[in-house]
């Protein structure tokens, strides 16, 4: 079961890290107007959904979407201060800091549910 839970962790991982790419090439494609954006977009996102399915397998929906779109809210928010010229404001860093300590703090809650029957 341990190993189980690495992949699944790990499937969460990427699928957080694609939601960064095909977020990113979903502005890009100015509303799906523009071809090779969207295509990337369409070609990031499937895998990204595929790997999220696979950690909720393991972990619920709660818990693997909190981290799946944690991660993309992470990332595509650095994506937008590094590449787009967005505003990096102290509160900004804050709630992002704090986001980050939520995704932490439910992989110590992993399994809390599962003696009572909740953790699948």
């Amino acid at each position: 079961m341990k190993k189980e839970k690495r992949i699944a962790w790990l499937c969460l991982i990427v699928a957080g890290l694609l939601e960064i790419v095909w977020a990113y090439f979903m502005k890009e494609s100015h509303g799906f107007t523009r071809l090779w954006p969207t295509v990337v977009t369409v070609v990031f996102l499937m895998p990204s959904f595929f790997l999220l399915e696979r950690g909720i397998r393991l972990f619920g929906i709660g818990m693997s979407y909190a981290v799946f779109t944690g991660i993309g809210i992470a990332g595509t928010t650095a994506v937008g201060i590094l590449v787009l010229g967005e505003s990096a404001s102290l509160v900004k860093m804050l709630c992002l800091a704090a986001l980050l300590i939520g995704i932490i703090g439910l992989k110590f809650c992993e399994g809390e549910g599962e003696k009572a029957g909740d953790g699948k």
